[in-house]
């Protein structure tokens, strides 16, 4: 068992808890944006599911002691959809969760986009897009060399597919065989000025990437039993990094942010947060009677 006890203290399997606590990451993501007046909702309210998946099953972390030497490292590369995983640090018990609705207020710990040495949990500052599975390589190319057990993970957008940073970092990869990285590109179609495939299209991604030398595995987002399941296969796979493409719909569960573009980076206002939280809520109820 790696990482002893202290990491899988916080490893849940149930799938109807793991169900929940996406559904309360989705419905704090929403009051914070709300008390923000501005940042992305569509990518984070989205990537819900991805998070519940990396922080309450996948990732050897301690919340009680965020430096623990042999955690595994997460980057996120697309660091404007930030509020997610704020949500999910705050929900595994890295800071208070009063404290999300300071997100991007003055003399907050939650800014923006995420900043290293300020907010427990957050390996590296990120921002510009393109740069994070940079970061991610560099990690694991240390950690293959020192003999590491930790792994390292990254969550990378697709629309910052289009830059030509991450193909040279993609190669890198390769190159090393880095079996202990794993990435997990948010496949949901949208940008800031529209539709992937219509601005710069990105298919055939999975092909793309196989063509770099890595393991593709293509899951439903949604799916957070699948998206651990990926995650497994991904540390059985020692020759090659993996990147998993996961199909996620932007604004997932709430009807009306659902695959518009708009709301890339738009915040609720009042009547739109009572109507999501109440999308939400009945969705819990739903959950809640499932029979698992």
């Amino acid at each position: 068992m790696k990482g002893g006890s202290m990491a899988d203290r916080f490893r849940i399997n149930n799938l109807k808890k793991l169900k929940m606590i996406a559904n309360t990451i989705r419905q704090d993501v929403v009051r914070m944006l709300f008390e923000a007046k501005s940042g992305h909702s569509a990518g984070s309210i989205g990537l819900a599911d991805i998070f519940t998946a990396l922080y309450f099953n996948v990732l050897y972390h301690d919340p009680k002691n965020p430096q623990w030497p042999d955690r595994d490292r997460f980057i996120l590369s697309n660091g404007h959809v930030c509020p997610v995983m704020y949500a999910a640090l705050a929900n595994a018990g890295y800071f208070p969760k009063e404290e999300l609705l300071t997100l991007r207020k003055l003399g907050s710990r939650l800014q923006g986009h995420p900043h290293r040495g300020t907010l427990p949990g957050v390996e590296t500052s990120s921002g510009p897009l393109g740069q994070g599975l940079s970061q991610a390589v560099g990690m694991a190319i240390v950690a293959k060399a020192e003999r590491k057990k930790w792994r390292v993970y990254a969550v990378l957008s697709d629309g910052e597919h289009q830059e030509g940073q991450i193909w040279e970092a993609a190669m890198l990869a390769g190159k090393h065989r880095l079996g202990n990285l794993t990435t997990i590109i948010d496949r949901n179609n949208i940008q800031i000025d529209g539709y992937t495939e219509e601005i710069c299209p990105l298919e055939p991604l999975a092909e793309k990437y196989r063509s770099f030398g890595w393991h593709v595995i293509d899951v439903d987002g949604h799916n957070v039993k699948k998206i651990i399941e990926a995650c497994e296969e991904s540390k059985a796979i020692y020759e090659k990094p993996t990147v998993i493409i996961a199909h996620t719909i932007p604004g997932k569960a709430i009807s009306f942010m659902e695959f518009l573009t708009e709301w890339h980076g738009k915040s609720p206002k009042k009547e739109e947060l009572d109507l999501a939280l109440s999308e939400l809520e009945k969705q819990r109820d739903s959950i809640e009677s499932e029979d698992f």
